[in-house]
């Protein structure tokens, strides 16, 4: 099994792709592969047989996304909430999942040559330690590869994201690398696990369940919901060309109500840079005060952010070793 596959498109489907990039296309698609136990029951297959098409369909979508010019794809590929399934199953998809990723070190070159850049979100902790490992040795490996992103969250949710996030900055506050005022949604936001990344445009969720899961909450804001009945395994490029015009036709309003998100979370940070200035000086603040201040928060931020990084990759090298 490959995570690269290649096929060729029919006369039909590359038309239809060469009219859908006339318009926006999505450069950031999330996906939730809901319905892998629901495609065996209904194929008289076991749990796992379920699951590993689910995976084989990753794949092939992840290459509909590349003849697409979609350049990232999140995969919501294990809930820290799975592990409370039956026991056989938690086990069948870790060792499914360590099998995957030691697949990636053998295709390492081909990866390269294609750009291809995978990354985990999650609490990696929560794995067992040859599956911590799989991941370590995977991201690693393609970390510098900076074309095509494949996110896969793994014992992942978003409220732990989050309260992960918070953690990080409680820490940042109490260990002196931060101040209180340097705390904004921005800030917040480059501490989820998904930090640096862009915001998915696009979110399916595949077999008729319309909710999110704890998936992404916060990332998908301003995304475009598509929420589809046919089981994950079942997709097909024809349903990714549906939600996809589905996205188009609501692009202007999304982009205007993210552009006017952003433009309000800038102004919030610059008042909260004037009120720092007003603290320390009182009435005579001047324009050098609020760049001055504006300056040092930079600075302390991306430190901060780069201390974060850092203390993410070395986890990954210690896992390895």
């Amino acid at each position: 099994m490959t995570w690269l596959v290649e096929k060729n498109r029919s006369w039909a489907e590359w038309a239809v792709a060469r009219i859908l990039r006339v318009g926006p296309v999505p450069r950031h698609l999330a996906v939730i592969m809901d319905g892998n136990r629901r495609y065996a029951r209904k194929e008289h297959q076991d749990t796992l047989t379920g699951h590993t098409r689910g995976f084989h369909k990753l794949t092939e979508v992840l290459s509909w996304c590349r003849d697409l010019g979609i350049n990232e794809v999140t995969a919501y590929a294990f809930s820290i909430e799975n592990f409370k399934r039956p026991r056989h199953e938690v086990e069948g998809l870790m060792d499914l999942a360590a099998e995957k990723f030691a697949e990636v070190l053998e295709e390492l070159e081909k990866l390269a040559k294609h750009g291809v850049c995978i990354r985990a979100l999650g609490n990696l902790t929560l794995l067992p330690e040859r599956v911590q490992q799989g991941v370590a040795e995977a991201v690693l490996a393609t970390k510098d590869n900076d074309k095509y992103f494949i996110n896969l969250a793994i014992a992942y949710t978003s409220r732990e994201e989050i309260g992960t996030a918070m953690s990080e900055l409680c820490r940042g506050v109490s260990e002196g690398q931060l101040q209180a005022s340097d705390i904004s949604e921005e800030l917040l936001e480059k501490c989820l696990y998904t930090g640096g990344t862009r915001d998915p445009d696009l979110l399916i969720r595949t077999s008729g369940e319309v909710r999110l899961s704890d998936f992404l909450l916060w990332q998908s804001g301003f995304s475009c919901l598509f929420f589809t009945k046919v089981l994950w395994p079942e997709v097909t490029i024809w349903h990714l060309f549906g939600a996809i015009f589905y996205y188009q036709r609501h692009y202007h309003t999304l982009a205007e109500a993210r552009r006017e998100s952003l433009n309000v979370r800038q102004c919030m940070v610059e008042e909260s840079d004037i009120d720092v200035c007003h603290a320390k000086f009182g009435e005579k603040v001047t324009a050098e005060h609020i760049a001055a201040q504006t300056c040092s928060r930079t600075e302390r931020t991306d430190a901060f952010l780069k201390e974060l990084y850092e203390k993410r990759i070395n986890y990954l090298k210690k896992v390895c070793k």
